[in-house]
């Protein structure tokens, strides 16, 4: 469903007339020689095109209106090759609409000390071309990704690749749609917010369709097609025999299928749903959400439409990575002063791409929602390090709060517990973590994440122009306060 490869970076290389064409030709010649190289290195997950060098307004220009107007180009590399008047940038730069990356670079690693002259320094001036080319995107107030190093550099290639994951995460949100099941949980706050001002300033829509739409597409799943998924999941989890044979199984099959045909035939990017509206519904949608999400889907509970287009986003972002990304619920607390911890999970819906080996296919009450038992898939999550990360409305600007945790091995079996779930610790420590996400206003609902990290999220929040909160090893609690109070300030 997801694959990056389908989208493209451009490298745009800017110059100017003044050094003559042989000096141009060289400078075309480096910059398909670094493009090339970046498109083929294993650090970079979708395709980097060359373009020809910019050296007039007209042709910089020409390229940014260019990359607006092509569908699969989600975000342009500069680089400063000489040096390139940076006014001749201004009306390229105030068109494009494209996130940007400035790749603080030179084509030689090293000065060739016995052989350098006036025409090696006339052609090899990044080192203020580039400074030039920043002074005009500060002096616009350019949200931009500065990256400096050799682009030989695997620390440089590394970024260059994080960023392009992140530039196709935003890309997917612009002009996607998600839908809502139902409405918001009742009385919640967190959950709900501006979808208006979520479609004007991050690119998506969300809509709401009753209930009773989904449920006419589940009834008119095929008895064939509910018989061949529940083969798949025999084959794929472990289960008993006597759920093999339970109809609650195929209700759940049928319940998977019929909100795939509802999403595919609607173009949707991810969905929410309630246990507070569930009529015509056997059971709540358990199995069905964690393979759609396993899939691809954005998804959070309880008519939380932000956290679900978070979830299809950082999916996104981290599409051909170990590890998974989930929809997720700070559930409980282990306050053991010796090794405190929190315990993540949902009544049914957490990603089975976080799963520690095989999950197990389960059915058990749920306690609330007045529906039968629905079917789930049951694990644990995988240790390691994580974040977690919630998108809240803050009334005036939208909120991106990010903790590092490091997620553990439960230390006891959890044998009456019967949903997927997590152990993970907070940076800082516990208590800091835990007050800092308070003070922040961030939600209990989150997009967990096992491979994406707090710089992958800090340059989503560039690309959005939202503010990041980060809670990370060194979060300082005096100084978290004060820039939250300075961020106040900033949007107001």
């Amino acid at each position: 469903m997801i694959h990056l490869k389908n989208f493209e970076i451009w490298f745009v290389t800017g110059s100017q007339h003044l050094y003559g064409e042989e000096t141009l030709q060289q400078v075309a010649v480096h910059s398909q020689e670094i493009a090339a190289a970046l498109h083929h290195d294993t650090r970079m997950p979708v395709t980097v095109v060359y373009k020809p060098t910019v050296k007039t307004p007209d042709e910089i220009y020409a390229v940014c209106m260019e990359a607006n107007a092509t569908p699969n180009c989600i975000g342009i590399i500069t680089w400063m090759h000489t040096f390139s008047p940076a006014k001749m940038w201004i009306r390229g730069l105030k068109a494009l609409s494209k996130p940007i990356c400035h790749l603080h670079t030179q084509y030689n690693r090293d000065i060739p000390w016995s052989e350098i002259d006036m025409d090696f320094m006339n052609l090899n001036q990044s080192a203020h071309g580039d400074r030039e080319f920043g002074f005009m995107m500060s002096r616009m107030r350019i949200n931009r990704k500065v990256i400096t190093g050799h682009w030989q550099d695997p620390e440089v290639l590394r970024e260059l690749g994080a960023w392009a994951r992140v530039a196709a995460g935003w890309h997917d949100w612009q002009g996607a749609r998600f839908v809502r099941f139902g409405d918001n949980m009742r009385f919640v706050a967190v959950t709900d917010g501006d979808k208006v001002a979520a479609e004007s300033t991050l690119g998506f829509s969300c809509n709401t369709h009753g209930i009773g739409d989904l449920v006419a597409v589940i009834n008119g799943i095929s008895d064939a097609a509910v018989t061949s998924l529940v083969r798949e999941y025999a084959d794929a989890y472990t289960m008993s025999s006597a759920l093999l044979q339970d109809v609650a199984l195929k209700d759940a099959a049928r319940i998977e299928l019929g909100l795939k045909a509802f999403l595919e035939a609607g173009h949707f990017k991810g969905f929410s749903d309630t246990f507070e509206d569930l009529h015509g519904m056997i059971q709540l949608p358990g199995i069905a959400v964690q393979r759609l999400m396993n899939a691809g889907y954005g998804f959070a509970g309880e008519g939380d439409w932000k956290t679900a287009a978070l979830v299809r986003a950082m999916k996104v972002m981290g599409s051909g990575l170990p590890g998974g990304n989930s929809f997720m619920e700070d559930y409980t607390y282990h306050f053991d002063p010796a090794d405190p911890m929190v315990l993540g999970s949902h009544m049914l819906e957490i990603c089975e791409s976080i799963a520690e080996g095989k999950p197990s296919c389960e059915k058990h009450p749920l306690g609330i929602g007045g529906k039968a038992d629905p079917v789930r898939l049951v694990f644990n999550a995988a240790a390691g390090p994580a974040i977690n990360a919630s998108l809240v409305d803050m009334g005036n600007r939208f909120r991106l709060l990010v903790n590092e945790v490091e997620a553990v091995k439960p230390p006891q079996a959890l044998p009456k517990l019967p949903v997927a779930r997590v152990l993970w610790k907070p940076y800082p420590d516990m208590k800091k973590g835990c007050t800092a996400w308070i003070l922040a206003g961030g939600a209990h609902h989150t997009c967990y994440s096992q491979n994406l990290n707090a710089t992958h999220m800090q340059d989503f929040a560039e690309m959005a122009g939202i503010e990041l909160a980060l809670i990370g090893r060194d979060t300082d609690l005096r100084e978290f306060r004060n820039e939250l109070r300075w961020n106040d300030v900033s949007y107001k």
